[in-house]
């Protein structure tokens, strides 16, 4: 098993900054992408960056330009640096890993932090 824990999140005005942060531990050998999704009230669960352990990024279109995932392979952690954060971007933030082992692929999530951008 994989446990993903996340911090960071909060309230913050529009054109402001967050950090969050993810960190695995349990199972961690064979995760290779780890990711964050978002879920607003109402709205499908939705990708907001990946990355790979080797380092090749993926971001949503709503981001682009404005969010950075970045990830630490020592310390098993995942960041997600959002600039320019507008109110559309209120949501449960979710932290994904996905693990391969045996050729056996297992998805893991993250309890979620709430991220609120006030206009």
């Amino acid at each position: 098993q994989v446990q993903l824990v996340e911090s960071g999140g909060g309230l913050v005005q529009a054109g402001g900054s967050l950090r969050l942060s993810c960190a695995a531990s349990g199972s961690i050998v064979g995760i290779n992408v780890m990711g964050w999704y978002r879920q607003a009230p109402g709205n499908q669960r939705e990708l907001v960056a990946a990355i790979t352990r080797g380092g090749s990024t993926n971001y949503g279109d709503s981001v682009k330009g404005r969010f950075t995932i970045s990830r630490d392979n020592a310390k098993n952690t995942v960041y997600l640096q959002m600039n320019s954060l507008k109110p559309e971007d209120t949501a449960v933030y979710y932290c994904n890993a996905d693990r391969m082992v045996w050729g056996i692929p297992t998805n893991y999530w993250g309890q979620g932090t709430q991220v609120t951008v006030s206009s």
